[in-house]
């Protein structure tokens, strides 16, 4: 299993505090926020992490994370030269990737959630890991059955069909680069992630997973604020 941080783009809705550095060095409580996806990929076994950067950060991130034998682990580097959507970051990795599964997090993703389960016990298919939320619009829309099967998933549609929100952390059997490499562009411009897992919903090979703990993500300046003062007050518990 190879792991990707995905930690591109500009973070311009947290401007100006993005003006001179990458939303995912950001501070979250006492970590940058990097740190945070970084474990959780960690704690499930991951040894061989790619971090896919704007190229503009590059020495930042180099300077923060270095070769990753800090945590005991690999961690290489991409440069995504222009944002055009998360599943994009399977072509930029394609090499890395290899001939191996990958597990694919969002840079800006804070979990309470041990995914250590799913990521070492992963054969095939893929699995997503959705949750319930009250701004579902500003995601990928998962709706289940009666039953807790998937039965659609929606990119940021206008009139959503369940309140489950398809959260930034995916796993996905090599199959996905090849899925990824037939993407188009959405209306959004963008190669879509939510078109990605629903190839294999229509496969019959994904699984839905519900986030049971805090989930945050952390790309607006009330989101950003949020996580940091869940994580002051777990840790003072």
């Amino acid at each position: 299993m190879k792991g990707i941080i995905l930690a591109g783009g500009s973070g311009t809705r947290l401007m100006p505090l993005t003006k001179i550095t990458s939303k995912q060095l950001l501070p979250v409580y006492d970590k940058p926020m990097i740190f945070y996806p970084l474990e959780t990929l960690i704690q499930g076994g991951v040894k061989d992490i790619l971090v896919i950067i704007a190229p503009q950060y590059a020495g930042h991130f180099l300077n923060l994370l270095g070769s990753g034998q800090e945590w005991g682990v690999k961690i290489s580097y991409e440069i995504q030269d222009e944002p055009k959507g998360i599943a994009q970051s399977f072509l930029i990795a394609d090499t890395f990737i290899g001939d191996d599964d990958v597990a694919l997090i969002l840079g800006d993703n804070i979990y309470e959630d041990d995914f250590s389960s799913s990521i070492r016990s992963f054969e095939k298919g893929a699995q997503i890991f959705c949750k319930k939320v009250s701004d579902v619009q500003r995601f990928g829309v998962v709706e289940f059955d009666e039953n807790g099967q998937v039965l659609s998933i929606e990119e940021k549609p206008d009139a959503p069909k369940s309140d489950y929100a398809h959260t930034g952390l995916y796993i996905y059997d090599n199959s996905v680069i090849e899925k990824a490499r037939h993407l188009k562009p959405s209306a959004r411009g963008e190669l879509e992630i939510t078109e990605i897992s629903d190839q294999y919903r229509k496969e019959g090979t994904l699984k839905a997973n519900i986030v049971e703990g805090c989930w945050f993500d952390c790309g607006t300046h009330d989101s950003l604020l949020e996580a940091s003062n869940h994580i002051q007050k777990s840790k003072q518990i």
